[in-house]
């Protein structure tokens, strides 16, 4: 190896930490937040670490919201618009990806269309349909919205990884006898399981996260998402009762991340390798 090229290796190494410490910080920093005392966060001087931590801040942001029903209400939300997602877009993408004509242009105009309205663009109509479907102020109409909303980049996302599947794999199992539907479910399907997940997942945070569906659908408290319950710790005036904000949004970063790490591998494991094995 060249000394060009060990100091251009030696560059990239460096911009890559500098963007991972840019991502991490954010989490890092309120997690230090998250532990110190209230003394410390009033302190005109804040260290990068708490000096003496405390959990103080999570038992009261239990005590002061209902953090745990706000999260039910999330994961059931978020689960229920993954799932309805994946298994509307699949089908949809491999006829996408494998019947290319007018509808499928149309299809992937619509999917890059679809993703330039703003929120505030659709909310009024989406409340009115809503309302005459009478789903305002419940989960299922929420999910609804989530499944819609995700839908075209699923669609999208998903659509890409069946056009990576060599078409020759599919020809192979119809020249042994195998039906269309016994090809989808045992050449396409398994070779489709990283793109899936990774959809799974997509939209599994994007229903987690969201915050301004979930504020204008949902009136009742008990039905409230987690996004929505972190808002009651900023008072009338926006102050904001920052160690236990910082405690709750804490807990709310954790379940994208214990979900992320799980299926990582699943992600990042190559969509053909066990066709290119077989």
């Amino acid at each position: 190896m060249t000394r060009t090229s060990r100091t251009a290796r030696a560059g990239q190494y460096a911009a890559l930490l500098c963007y991972l410490v840019f991502l991490a910080f954010p989490f890092l920093w309120l997690l230090s937040t998250a532990f110190k005392p209230a003394r410390e966060l009033g302190s005109l001087h804040p260290t990068w670490l708490p000096e003496h931590p405390t959990t103080d801040n999570f038992r009261q942001a239990f005590e002061e919201q209902p953090l745990l029903r706000a999260a039910a209400n999330s994961l059931t939300a978020a689960l229920c618009a993954a799932v309805i997602a994946v298994g509307v877009a699949t089908p949809l993408a491999y006829v996408m990806a494998r019947h290319r004509g007018r509808l499928s242009r149309a299809a992937t105009g619509w999917v890059v269309v679809s993703q330039a309205f703003p929120f505030v663009l659709v909310i009024i109509p989406l409340f009115l349909v809503l309302k005459n479907l009478r789903l305002i102020n419940s989960l299922g109409g929420l999910v609804l919205v989530y499944v819609v909303w995700s839908l075209p980049f699923a669609l999208w996302m998903l659509a890409g990884y069946v056009r990576a599947v060599p078409r020759e794999l599919e020809e192979a199992a119809a020249v042994d006898g195998a039906g269309k539907a016994r090809i989808l479910l045992s050449v396409t399907a398994p070779l489709l399981a990283p793109g899936i997940v990774a959809t799974a997942l997509f939209a599994f945070i994007t229903a987690w996260n969201e915050f301004f569906f979930a504020l204008v659908l949902l009136k009742t408290p008990e039905k409230q998402t987690l996004p929505v319950v972190l808002t009651h710790f900023l008072g009338a005036e926006g102050a904001a009762d920052l160690g236990p904000l910082a405690a709750a949004a804490f807990l709310a970063t954790l379940p994208s991340l214990v979900v992320f790490a799980l299926i990582q591998r699943r992600i990042t494991g190559g969509l053909m390798s066990g066709a290119v094995k077989h």
